[in-house]
């Protein structure tokens, strides 16, 4: 380029854009992870502003942590932005998807934003099986109106200080707000950012009378109404399945 093409380039201001994809259900800290790998902003300036109440107020927002308020999409920066305009741009893209359909039915159902998000978060977690979201909405909302603890793994596994890939029978009893198997109710907050198919499953779910579901261990799960009718499902879909695995091994290492 000559001196010319270069001191028209740097009047005319333009920047390169990078894009950048934040998946669906991914954390704070997962998001974090996501904008240092693409070298899009300061990772302890994002870190420390996605706590500070005080510029959360400036946002809109009264919570604790911008945890669930992120929204996953594909945006596009500049390397080196300032952290506030990226959260800024990315709770910017929240509200583009909470329009006045979604707030007309969180207002019918006498929910508040931070509810819808936090219980879209656990539905989000929940399934990978985008035509299950609204079973899933169904079976927790059933059980809020019944007054059932959600019993929902997710949420304990954000809870815990440290996590290794498998949730055992002691993290279910470990003392945290957001074990729903101890506490009744939607945990405090989001446990990650949800995407727009979860928010509508949170106002719009299914109309199904279950009550449980559980892994059929292929990323979809059967739904049941009674105890009895899940106590058959584990059995079939997870103490039989988990039995011939077990089995399997044995017969792969010639016991």
């Amino acid at each position: 380029m000559s001196p010319q093409d270069i001191l028209s380039k740097l009047l005319a201001g333009r920047v390169i854009l990078h894009p950048v994809t934040i998946p669906e259900g991914y954390s704070l800290a997962q998001i974090a992870e996501v904008l240092a790998a693409q070298q899009v902003t300061d990772t302890k300036e994002f870190t420390k502003l996605v706590r500070d109440r005080t510029f959360i107020s400036t946002l809109g927002i009264e919570a604790d942590s911008l945890e669930g308020y992120l929204f996953p999409e594909t945006y596009s920066f500049a390397r080196q932005t300032k952290a506030r305009e990226v959260i800024k741009a990315m709770v910017d893209g929240l509200h583009r998807v909470w329009d006045s359909e979604l707030q007309a039915q969180a207002a019918r159902m006498k929910l508040s934003l931070h509810q819808v998000l936090t219980l879209a978060s656990v539905i989000e977690k929940e399934t990978g099986a985008k035509d299950e979201r609204e079973l899933i909405a169904a079976v927790f909302h059933n059980r809020l109106r019944k007054k059932i603890p959600l019993q929902s793994d997710p949420t304990v596994i954000y809870g815990l200080p440290a996590f290794d890939g498998n949730i055992h029978k002691r993290d279910l009893s470990f003392l945290s707000p957001y074990n729903t198997y101890r506490v009744q109710g939607l945990p405090p907050g989001p446990i990650a950012s949800p995407g727009a198919h979860s928010l509508r499953a949170a106002l719009f779910p299914a109309e199904a009378s279950y009550l449980y579901f559980v892994s059929r261990n292929d990323g979809t799960h059967q739904f049941s109404a009674t105890l009895a009718e899940h106590n058959q499902a584990v059995e079939k879909y997870q103490k039989q399945y988990f039995r011939k695995r077990a089995r399997g091994n044995l017969v792969a290492h010639g016991a």
